[in-house]
């Protein structure tokens, strides 16, 4: 049974959602980039190796950046478009309302508690990193490593922003009566939230 809602919250959370997700999607499609630089770089490794007998540490730390740059900062959009691999034995069978009380929970009481955590035990790390200007070990290395460590701190703020999209959307599901909202496909901010877009996946 739907809840009474506050129009103007409700109207924020929507905003909140709509905005989070769009950029989410933008700052995904720019990342996968780096995947076209992975590979070129790895195909310059390669050929510089075995056609010039010659080689560059510089190079082989860029393959390790770019691996870093897409995992560490892919992770959140790859959640929004709910792609991370689950075991989904019971969750599948689950109401549209109990899915979305999972996600509630699941937010708050497991993805929140653990990307904070990530920021509580790296912080002083990433912070070191950046007051000695850490750099490679090796010459001839990269020598902005403490921008690489920083993808951490990155990485867990993107997810809370997910995290914080995803109970959101469930709670205005809930207050609502409409299923839960699906986030892996694209609405622009004009469209109104119709009750068949949730868990389908228009926001």
């Amino acid at each position: 049974m739907p809840l009474p809602l506050n129009t103007s919250l409700v109207q924020f959370a929507e905003i909140f959602v709509s905005t989070q997700n769009r950029l989410q999607q933008q700052f995904g499609h720019l990342v996968a980039w780096s995947a076209l630089s992975l590979v070129f770089i790895m195909a310059l490794v390669v050929i510089l190796r075995y056609g010039f007998n010659t080689g560059s540490i510089a190079l082989q730390e860029a393959v390790m950046y770019n691996h870093a740059f897409l995992f560490m900062l892919g992770i959140a959009y790859t959640y929004q478009q709910d792609k991370h691999v689950r075991v989904d034995v019971f969750y599948a069978q689950f109401s549209a309302n109990t899915r979305a009380w999972i996600n509630v929970i699941g937010s708050f009481v497991l993805t929140l508690p653990a990307m904070g955590f990530i920021i509580w035990s790296g912080w002083d790390y990433v912070a070191v990193s950046w007051r000695i200007q850490e750099t490679s070990a090796e010459a001839g290395g990269i020598e902005y490593l403490y921008l690489l460590k920083s993808l951490i701190l990155i990485m867990a703020l993107l997810v809370i922003s997910q995290a914080l999209s995803v109970a959101t959307q469930s709670v205005l599901a809930l207050i609502s009566g409409n299923p839960p909202y699906n986030t892996s496909e694209k609405r622009t901010s004009q469209q109104p939230i119709e009750s068949t877009d949730l868990n389908e996946g228009k926001l």
